[in-house]
């Protein structure tokens, strides 16, 4: 565009010249005449106000009042029926088309909301339904008729007799036109269910036969589409003699409308013929349309492939073994529709064919996708890699984005359906993880986390010891997703993908999602500026650090949250802050919230931007509920001094106002006490608790379990280093030199037999914490009583008076008497072995004791 000095100045007289034709538009829109004639008398009711705007007033007054006409049923229905529906009646005949789709919608809400009886609504309403059900407008009529077959629904049948079935026998000629026997033809279907068998056979079949051989083929596909519902009315038996044959006839009608109305009938109707019908009657049917369609009937090879798979798993039990490998290489054949040109075309032709056909195959291959599961079920599981992979493969790379989003739709059912298999298509996951389009994206993430838990699980060497080891691209294709989601402009993809991806400890270890996504999140809650996308990745991290196995990485990002988020400069990272202090409540138990996070939240009293304090005020009630009494006293009285010091130093009304209300809620709400915790716990209700301290005793565990493994191949690898050096020095010993240390070897042995004890030890502890039979902490050795539990917990909560230096992170003390904090885990290991060699030393002192004095009692 050239934006030179002349051309910009005739741009700017182009738009003066439109806003001068404008100024007179404007100004005539609005005449005092008109003004005059659509002003209405205030005084006037809403009755009295209808039918004047209905008599003297403008085509829009009057289709007010008609879309109005609902509201004045339930306010006044017996003034509304005597004045003003006679008068709707009459404008209907000259109104227009708005007007018209306006009342037949009104007509309909009034017998929805059963505003007036239904032998009152068919008196006053149903003649008028009936007379506008022709109108010359298809749109018009089509809303009447929608109307009128709501209607004989809730009509008794005595009514409908009259008023509809006997009227319907002459609307049904021949003679009539050509949209009153399409109407019919509608009204037939609606009437089969509303009648006894006996009837319908006496008084509907003559009709709709007759409806069936009509002229025009758009009768006949309409009747055919209606045979369903009429066979559902008649039963089994004449639907065997009575609408199969006439089924028949119309599939090999010259229609190729009528014919497809046929296919779509025969199809539904499967479950109602016999093995005999479908094998001498259906089948056949079936295989010539299924020849004719790459042929001369190509108008049926959309809907063929939509109803494949129906069709297919109906006939299964008639198929021989060529019809069911027949009928597979079709589906085969419709699946890679489009994508392979034949040869015998000039490029002109093939470049006609393609703009002509192009979107019909997509739909062909689109409903090839949606029919992938039940061909699973008709070749069997079993044969998933032989029969179908390829073709799985061929749509899951299809060039065209509705295929691929159709089979990420059905990726969950598949992956169902193959079950022990599922380690097939484990490829086809990571490619549609990484494909370009986000709609794919978004329509695999739906069941993500159950495709990942049938992934991880479901395939031959399944269990958590083998995570991910048969998908070893799948995690660089979740970061990659998540990073595609973040960089587009759809939101709700990126919050949905969050959402779904804290399944992901179920999954894979700890320390992969510690390295690979929690530092992600981190970045996310920081950095991103949607806030339902910040939220969810929030949670996430939560759910994150709620199953990470190391203490020392959860300190660091417990230390990060509260100096990033609770401490950052940008307020909108403080309020994140409350968000996360907010999941972390929901997901922790309440011992880890007040050691971590109470006193960081109570800080944001004194935050300088009013919207933080509001929120922290909104949330004090959650963060009162976490305190303990007697444990968290001190807690509680420094909840109370910020909430004085709100109340006397808070400036801002908006603010004090919430503080006032937030005061009246902290009152109503009841503090839990530590006796009624323990007794509690025996039932079970803290295991969020329990779940915490069991991983850090599986964490110290596999700490200690490691060392002793190493201590133990130390002392193997210092004894065959001494095994190998005496043997070198064995030939220069002289034989004299016999002399040897008593008691070494066995002190050697005895050495190797208390290390094997301590790690068997270790491992049978591994277990008891691990294994759900010795879940309860009565049940585990070296572990706290309900009575010690409780004191512990009292430490703990003593513990969050002090500052948040690095002793706020220690392991606090599970033992007996439970107060103060504990060293950290190699002081801890320190105190355990001295003990243990106390133990030891106490134990050899006094056999030394006994054997003395036994010698002595001897002597």
């Amino acid at each position: 565009m050239d934006f030179s000095q002349s051309n910009l100045f005739g741009y700017i007289e182009d738009l003066q010249e439109l806003t001068i034709i404008e100024r007179p538009v404007r100004r005539s829109l609005k005449t005092p005449e008109e003004i005059e004639r659509l002003t209405v008398d205030e005084e006037l009711s809403d009755i009295e106000r209808a039918v004047y705007l209905l008599s003297s007033g403008q085509d829009i007054q009057g289709t007010s009042v008609v879309a109005n006409l609902p509201v004045l049923v339930r306010q006044n229905p017996a003034e509304t029926l005597r004045r003003v529906l006679p008068k709707i009646r009459e404008v209907l005949h000259v109104a227009g088309v708005e007007m018209q789709l306006t009342a037949a919608v009104s007509f309909l809400t009034v017998l929805q909301e059963e505003s007036v009886s239904i032998h009152t609504y068919s008196h006053s309403f149903l003649h008028i339904i009936l007379q506008n059900l022709e109108h010359r407008d298809a749109g018009v009529s089509n809303a009447w008729l929608e109307t009128l077959l709501a209607v004989i629904e809730a009509l008794p049948k005595e009514t409908v007799r009259h008023e509809i079935l006997n009227p319907l026998v002459s609307k049904a000629q021949l003679s009539q036109t050509l949209q009153s026997r399409l109407i019919s033809c509608k009204i037939m279907g609606k009437l089969a269910n509303k009648f006894e068998a006996h009837i319908i056979k006496r008084e509907i079949l003559p009709l709709v036969k007759s409806l069936c051989r009509d002229v025009e083929y758009e009768v006949r596909a309409c009747m055919c589409r209606q045979l369903e519902h009429i066979a559902q009315g008649i039963g089994t038996e004449l639907t065997k003699t009575m609408v199969l044959p006439e089924l028949v006839e119309l599939a090999r009608d010259e229609g190729s409308s009528v014919r497809l109305a046929a296919f779509e009938t025969l199809v539904n109707l499967l479950d109602m013929f016999d093995a005999d019908d479908r094998s001498q009657t259906v089948l056949p049917l079936v295989k010539s349309f299924c020849e004719k369609s790459f042929k001369a009937d190509e108008s049926i090879l959309v809907s063929l492939s939509f109803h494949l798979g129906k069709l297919c798993n109906g006939l299964y039990g008639i198929f021989t073994p060529e019809q069911h490998l027949r009928f597979l290489e079709f589906y085969k054949k419709l699946s890679t529709l489009g994508l392979q040109q034949e040869n015998g075309h000039n490029d002109n032709q093939l470049q006609l064919q393609t703009l002509e056909q192009e979107k019909k195959y997509i739909s062909v291959r689109k409903n090839c996708a949606y029919n992938f599961p039940a061909m699973i079920v008709f070749v069997d599981p079993k044969n998933f890699h032989l029969e179908l992979y390829p073709i799985f493969f061929c749509l899951c790379h299809d060039p065209e984005v509705p295929i691929r989003y159709t089979m990420a739709v059905s990726f969950y059912e598949v992956a169902k359906l193959l079950n022990s298999s599922v380690y097939t298509i484990h490829k086809e996951l990571v490619t549609l993880l990484q494909d370009e389009s986000l709609e794919v994206l978004d329509a695999l993430v739906g069941h993500l986390p159950e495709i990942l838990e049938l992934m991880a699980n479901g395939g031959e060497n399944g269990g958590s010891e083998s995570k991910l080891l048969s998908i070893p691209d799948l995690i660089p294709a979740l970061t990659a997703a998540e990073q595609r989601a973040a960089t587009s402009l759809k939101w709700r993809t990126h919050e949905k993908l969050l959402q779904k991806y804290a399944c992901l400890p179920h999954i894979i270890s700890s320390d992969q999602i510690y390295y690979r996504f929690l530092h992600r999140m981190l970045t996310i809650v920081l950095t991103n500026n949607v806030l339902p996308v910040q939220k969810a990745a929030a949670r996430t991290l939560c759910v994150y650090l709620r199953y990470n196995r190391k203490q020392e990485q959860r300190h660091e990002v417990i230390q990060k949250l509260i100096e990033q988020l609770g401490q950052g400069k940008s307020y909108w990272n403080r309020l994140r802050f409350l968000d996360t202090c907010e999941f972390i409540m929901e997901l922790f138990s309440k011992s880890f919230f007040c050691k971590y996070f109470f006193l960081p939240v109570l800080e944001l009293t004194h935050d300088p931007v009013a919207n933080v304090r509001m929120k922290l005020c909104y949330l004090l009630p959650k963060v009162k509920s976490t305190l303990k009494i007697p444990t968290d006293k001190h807690l509680l009285q420094q909840l109370e001094l910020c909430i004085r010091k709100l109340l006397c130093q808070e400036k801002d009304k908006d603010v004090l106002s919430i503080v006032k209300r937030t005061v009246l809620e902290l009152d109503r709400i009841e503090i839990s006490v530590d006796a009624f915790q323990k007794r509690f716990y025996k039932n079970g209700l803290l295991d969020q608790e329990r779940q915490e301290y069991l991983l850090l005793e599986v964490e110290q565990l596999e700490k200690e379990k490691q060392q002793n493994e190493g201590r133990s191949t130390n002392i193997n690898d210092k004894m065959f280093e001494k095994k190998r050096r005496d043997s070198k020095t064995s030939s220069m010993l002289t034989k004299s030199i016999t002399v040897s240390v008593p008691g070494s070897s066995s002190g050697i042995s005895a050495g190797k037999e208390d290390k094997k004890s301590k790690l068997v030890r270790s491992q049978s502890f591994s277990t008891q914490a691990l294994h759900p039979k010795y879940s309860n902490t009565d049940k585990c050795p070296n572990k706290i009583s309900n009575t010690g539990y409780t004191s512990s917990i009292s430490g703990m909560g003593k513990s969050c008076m002090l500052s948040f230096s690095d002793d706020s992170f220690r392991t606090h003390s599970t033992g007996g008497s439970g107060n103060g904090t504990l060293p950290s885990n190699a002081a801890s290991r320190s105190l355990f072995n001295s003990a243990h060699q106390k133990n030891n030393g106490t134990k050899e002192s006094q056999s030394r004791r006994t054997s003395i004095k036994n010698r002595k009692s001897n002597s």
